[in-house]
């Protein structure tokens, strides 16, 4: 709370516990800042509430006051008497108000939740041992720490659909559905595709779309996110990996400045999974279906995983290496291309490589397209303002390289360093890479990597540790969640490297990296690598940089932009 002011924040009791908290503040979340749970279903924070599952009932006391008066009474003790409401409330629309009391262990409380635990069970089935959500389902934990721990039902339960396809991507299994609604709001509210609603009553409601529609937006997995059971599940990670053996890792959606918090799902090297990761200054808890299959390039055909020179694999990367650098040493008409796909370490060491090659030009190709308004932006690059800040380029990019196309034609350029950029993308034809030596640092093969004299395999971003800075100018990080192919010793190894054999000093490392660049770049001044936070961090940037007419689209646009963050 350390961002809010305490003469704006009122004191109620959870279970005799004084929490201050924001008015109108409900008592779930107030009961979360006390250390003390709520179980509930169909409340999520960044929704809105309804009051479905009716999972959350708490006993509910306000202070009492004399009728005529209107003046507090009070007990012999001189405390204020707490009248206490012979019914009990749902606390998820219950807002916080001065003197609010709530109780969510009593008696009262403790039947309810029992109560509610066995009509949510009455015709779940008990399939358990072969359900996806097994391992993270709400309904298990709450089942034993809430419930009765037995069935009083003996009646044959309603069969509901199963392993019906709301869309491409998502799968239902209506019977295991308690009907907590998320999904219909998250597509009302949110994705702003309504879609999904329930049909018939009581016992046999079912979810299904609407006539005519699908659940196909590119938003649609965060159904099955929210999903507090295994009612909604994901074609794509339906029935391959138990949850509990999966081990996650902080990282960022690479497929737009936006910048997106996500968890990286792996076990024993491979990759299944990527889900959001909450951060509400940046994603809330969502992120598009569309960057959660970004992890299928780790083992794509086209991957890159040992060096090569003239067409030949070489197995020792120290030799590709010394040959990479002897196309460098002595050359006055050297161009760079960076990558707004690196991170700001490798774009930094990227930037030390071409001063000390004489680079005549250094590039970065541009990716624009049209943003969605939610968590796409138009810079499908991740971390342009990276380069801008580590001083790689000085420019906002272009997505042609013109002229270095130019260049080239006019004999000023005969050798290119590409990483990580396919030039045939951007604008070089086959004919002007044919007059240049070209060196290609990159995860994948393509046309550039097929004319390069020396290729040098790099680390996608599940592979290695680094961070980008997002369209907020805000500095995130990402941990390294599987190991890269054996052939490839990360790029800041390799650069390093390319540096030692051009004689210039190299870091040896991360840290080494960082300390360089928190001694040489203002906006990094005093960071280290570890002490950037899980949320991130805004950089205190010139506004010149903040001016530059950035193509973006829109963050959610439910949520006001930060105080001094630029979001066109």
């Amino acid at each position: 709370m350390s961002d809010e002011k305490n003469d704006e924040l009122v004191t109620v009791y959870v279970d005799d516990r004084a929490v201050q908290v924001p008015p109108g503040t409900n008592m779930i979340e107030a009961a979360a800042r006390a250390g003390v749970e709520v179980p509930h279903y169909c409340y999520h924070p960044k929704l809105s509430v309804v009051g479905n599952c009716r999972m959350c009932m708490v006993e509910l006391g306000m202070p009492e006051k004399d009728r005529a008066t209107g003046q507090p009474v009070l007990d012999d003790a001189g405390n204020q008497k707490t009248m206490w409401l012979p019914k009990p409330a749902i606390a998820c629309a219950t807002k916080a108000m001065p003197g609010l009391r709530i109780r969510t262990d009593s008696d009262l409380a403790r039947s309810c939740q029992q109560g509610v635990m066995e009509f949510l069970l009455v015709n779940h089935p008990l399939d358990c041992p072969i359900c996806d959500q097994a391992g993270e389902c709400r309904l298990q934990e709450f089942a034993t720490d809430y419930g009765r721990g037995y069935s009083r039902f003996v009646e044959e339960k309603n069969v509901k659909p199963k392993r019906t396809v709301l869309g491409p991507r998502v799968v239902l299994d209506d019977e295991r559905c308690i009907l907590c609604s998320r999904c219909i709001r998250f597509c009302q509210e949110v994705a702003d595709d309504d879609v999904l609603g329930f049909i018939d009553r009581g016992s046999y409601t079912t979810l299904t779309c609407y006539p005519g529609k699908r659940l196909e937006n590119n938003y649609s997995l965060n159904t099955v996110d929210i999903c507090p059971v295994g009612a909604l599940t994901s074609t794509d990670f339906r029935f391959k990996m138990r949850v509990w053996f999966l081990r996650e890792t902080h990282s960022i959606c690479t497929e737009s400045s936006v910048g997106a918090n996500t968890l990286v799902g792996a076990r024993e090297g491979k990759i299944y999974r990527i889900t959001p990761r909450r951060n509400d200054a940046v994603n809330d808890t969502w992120m598009a279906d569309s960057g959660r299959e970004l992890y299928k390039q780790v083992e794509a055909e086209n991957r890159l995983a040992l060096p090569s020179i003239e067409g030949q694999i070489a197995e020792d990367p120290a030799r590709a290496v010394r040959a990479a650098a002897d196309l460098l040493k002595g050359r006055d008409k050297t161009a760079f291309v960076g990558s707004g796909r690196c991170a700001v370490e490798e774009q930094y060491l990227f930037r030390k490589l071409a001063e000390q090659s004489g680079a005549v030009r250094v590039d970065l190709v541009s990716r624009i397209a049209e943003g969605d308004g939610l968590l796409i932006s138009s810079d499908r690059n991740p971390n342009v303002r990276g380069a801008l800040v580590t001083g790689l380029i000085d420019a906002l990019p272009l997505s042609e390289l013109a002229g270095l196309a130019a260049a080239i034609d006019r004999r000023e350029v005969d050798t290119v360093v590409a990483y990580n950029e396919d030039l045939t993308e951007a604008g070089i034809t086959a004919d002007q890479l044919a007059k240049v030596s070209v060196v290609y640092l990159g995860t994948h093969a393509n046309a550039t990597s097929a004319r390069a004299r020396v290729v040098l395999p790099t680390l996608t971003v599940f592979e290695k540790n680094g961070s980008f800075i997002n369209q907020q100018f805000r500095l995130q990080k990402f941990l390294q969640a599987v190991p890269g192919p054996a052939g490839a010793p990360g790029d800041l190894r390799t650069l390093a490297a390319l540096l030692d054999a051009l004689g210039a000093p190299a870091p040896a490392g991360l840290d080494d990296v960082w300390s360089d660049m928190s001694a040489s770049i203002e906006p990094l001044s005093g960071l280290r690598f570890m002490k950037i936070p899980s949320e991130g961090l805004l950089l205190d940037v010139p506004s010149s940089l903040r001016a530059l007419p950035y193509a973006e689209g829109e963050t959610l646009h439910h949520r006001p932009a930060e105080s001094g963050v630029a979001i066109a």
